[in-house]
């Protein structure tokens, strides 16, 4: 089975993208699902493509949604909600039930959509695999590939762990999850003036000055099992007569349903680490640092009567914004050595858009609100951006294949302000921008054999490359253009584990011009000082459109010192220039310590 990290396949048709969820009845085309999985058959009498969820219409509205004026969230981010392209028309087919997907209903769902035409995949479901053959969107995506369709899958959300990065196959184009220019905090205030901003999205207006305040070590039941702690403020660790009516302050553990249903008021929860995303509460709430949260204890116990308010959350500007989120999943892959992923990241953290109303906003059977919008985060999120873009893309460029599309999105990322040494591994190439994607200049055009070359690269065999080729092929027969990775992809990667080895790796490369019909493009190497990258030849010139040309990539370095427990990298890119366009590869080389 796959874990989901949201409910429904979807395959959006390119055609010009139009109206949010009010109008998205009018813009599906088709949806179906798929239920031949046992368990899942068992445990849902009455299955239909309905979402029931809301993850299915929040990045349904993301690629499709028309311009809706006054859109928000209970008065929050309040503004025109609109789609990424706003006039295709969308096609649905759901796959997972009760937060889990089955191979034969991804496989199925895929093999429709195929069968369809679309022209685009949207993917925000993720699950671990130990291989390209055992992984079903893989596969899947591999025979979208070969028919011309465009795949984009989420990159999971355990982050900041590296090699936590799933749906990493080199036909799929992995999103990664960044920040958008806007944010959201709670004012919290304390009885004796102490104030502070908290994380959470609280919609509700406290109806009194002021609140009772407690803490969960001063709530805690009597009859509390011992292996328990009452801070957990988890079923069974609180006295509810002690709660009633109260805000309690709680750890990272909380279980703000339960507090709600024994009569809290509200929760403060104390905040070890940041957070930079923020979730729709139950109740009344806030995530608080932890050192205000120590005040709050010394107030609390040195007063006889404690109290607090929580405030409605309010929209402020993001100015740090793009960064990574830091549950975004990291590279490297698991499944390869030798392809960089994510390929890029995209808006995933507090995105507005579309909401069921099948369920509450926050799914709590406690929450009695049921919203045609809602603010959620996750690289669920930020798929469908991408999604939207090669729609967009496609739109002027109809004949360019999937891997032109992923090509012009990733040489015109842009790099994010916040970087550290294993940054790359975050973002891939960067942030996300379509409007320069319209005009790559050059890009780096792939076929159904360059990746079986990489499958056999990777030591895929013929029986094994049957599931993507449909045939059994033998690898001998297969053009060999050497190079570390086999493969014309838009980024470099090199992994080695042995500290004491030299950096020696060659990558081979072909550019397709789709720019300026007589062009001449220069190549700028930025590397540090203990990285040697030569690129021969150093200068592509083109007299015609569609012209490829080919060039080598040639790395060389001393040995990298090795940490006790830690990866160390080295960060270079490669950028042709025509003084119009900038066609930007990092080139990212890790050694990493033996598990």
């Amino acid at each position: 089975m796959i874990q989901a990290t949201d409910t429904s396949l979807h395959a959006w048709i390119f055609h010009l993208i139009s109206k949010l969820f009010t109008l998205l009845c009018s813009k599906v085309i088709g949806a179906t699902f798929y239920i031949n999985d046992p368990i899942s058959a068992r445990s849902n009498r009455n299955p239909s493509p309905i979402d029931d969820d809301g993850h299915g219409s929040h990045t349904a509205s993301t690629i499709a949604g028309a311009s809706i004026a006054g859109a928000s969230f209970y008065g929050l981010a309040k503004g025109t909600a609109r789609g990424g392209v706003p006039s295709a028309r969308i096609a649905m087919y759901k796959v997972c039930w009760n937060g889990s997907c089955s191979d034969i209903d991804l496989l199925a769902g895929l093999d429709d959509a195929i069968d369809d035409g679309i022209d685009v995949l949207s993917i925000s479901i993720g699950g671990g695999a130990s291989s390209f053959f055992k992984d079903s969107i893989s596969i899947g995506a591999f025979h979208a590939m070969k028919r011309g369709i465009f795949t984009t899958c989420s990159a999971g959300n355990d982050g900041p762990t590296l090699s936590t990065v799933e749906n990493t196959s080199p036909w799929i184009m992995t999103v990664g999850a960044s920040s958008i220019d806007r944010q959201f905090r709670t004012p919290v205030e304390v009885g004796n003036g102490l104030q502070t901003d908290g994380i959470y999205i609280n919609t509700f207006s406290p109806k009194r000055k002021m609140y009772p305040l407690t803490t969960a070590g001063l709530a805690a039941s009597s009859t509390i099992s011992p292996n328990l702690s009452p801070w957990e403020c988890i079923y069974g660790t609180l006295d509810a007569k002690k709660v009633k009516g109260k805000i309690v302050l709680c750890n990272e553990s909380s279980d703000e349903a339960y507090i709600k249903s024994i009569g809290g008021a509200g929760d403060l929860v104390s905040l070890v680490k940041k957070k930079d995303y923020s979730f729709v509460t139950v109740i009344p709430g806030a995530y608080v640092d932890s050192s205000f949260a120590n005040k709050i204890i010394t107030y609390v116990n040195s007063t006889k009567n404690p109290q607090a308010v929580i405030y409605k959350s309010k929209t402020i500007p993001n100015a740090a914004a793009p960064f990574v989120a830091s549950f975004s999943s990291r590279g490297p892959p698991k499944i390869s050595g030798t392809i960089l992923k994510p390929d890029i990241v995209a808006p995933g953290i507090d995105i507005l858009a579309a909401n069921s109303k099948l369920k509450s906003v926050t799914g709590y059977i406690e929450d009695d609100r049921f919203d045609v919008y809602n603010i959620l985060s996750g690289t669920s999120m930020a798929c469908p951006h991408v999604a939207a873009a090669a729609a967009y893309i496609k739109t002027f460029h109809p004949n360019w294949s999937p891997s032109a599309i992923k090509s012009a999105l990733m040489t015109t990322a842009s790099e994010l302000k916040i970087k550290d040494d294993q940054a790359e591994l975050a973002y891939g190439t960067g942030q996300i921008d379509p409007i320069k994607a319209l005009h790559p200049g050059l890009i780096y055009d792939m076929s159904t054999s360059d990746y079986v070359r990489f499958l056999c690269n990777e030591g895929y065999t013929g029986t094994i490359l049957r599931l993507f080729t449909g045939k059994i092929t033998n690898c001998s027969s297969v053009p060999n253009i050497g190079g570390h990775d086999a493969l014309n992809y838009p980024s470099m990667y090199f992994q080695f584990k042995d500290s004491n080895s030299s950096i020696s790796a060659i990558f081979h490369r072909t550019v397709t011009n789709v720019g300026s019909r007589k062009s001449t493009y220069k190549a700028i190497v930025r590397a540090p000082k203990n990285l040697k990258v030569t690129i021969i030849p150093n200068k592509l010139a083109f007299s015609q459109l569609n012209q490829k040309q080919s060039f080598k990539v040639v790395i060389q370095g001393p040995p990298l010192l090795l940490t006790i427990n830690q990866t160390t990298s080295l960060s270079a890119s490669l950028e042709w220039s025509d003084a119009t366009h900038r066609v930007r590869s990092p080139i990212f080389i890790t050694l990493t310590p033996p598990t």
